[in-house]
């Protein structure tokens, strides 16, 4: 009699052991639909079980070793840091300027042909006349 007593026992506190399986049995579908609720047919519809109770199930689930699958992604961490913009727009323009700088020669002589041809072009209408 007392083994069978002691065997009850250790059933009920077996079963008893791990709660949270039957509440994330529960509450899967719910878990599932997000972490703060969902839009059904355009209205905002909170979810069945408080946000209390989720993290006290999530809690437990995780105490046991298990994983826990309802959380949302994490985006990715910023890495470019804030600053002020002032600063920013200074350093690109000198950067800009930089690279421009080494376009120079180019861009003379660029300039110079141009304004050697408008010559050249404005003296043959000249004679022309």
């Amino acid at each position: 009699m007392a083994g069978k007593a002691a065997s009850s026992v250790a059933k009920a506190v077996a079963e008893y052991q791990y709660p949270w399986q039957e509440k994330l049995a529960k509450y899967k579908d719910e878990l599932a639909k997000g972490v703060w609720g969902y839009w059904e047919l355009g209205a905002w519809k909170p979810l069945g079980i408080s946000a209390r109770r989720r993290a006290r199930l999530r809690k437990e689930v995780l105490m046991a070793g298990q994983d826990w699958l309802y959380d949302p992604e994490r985006k990715e961490m910023k890495t470019k840091r804030k600053g002020h913009k002032v600063d920013r727009i200074a350093a690109e323009k000198r950067a800009n300027t930089a690279k421009l700088m080494e376009k120079m020669p180019e861009i003379l002589l660029d300039y110079k042909k141009r304004r050697w041809e408008k010559k050249m072009k404005e003296e043959d209408k000249a004679k022309e006349r």
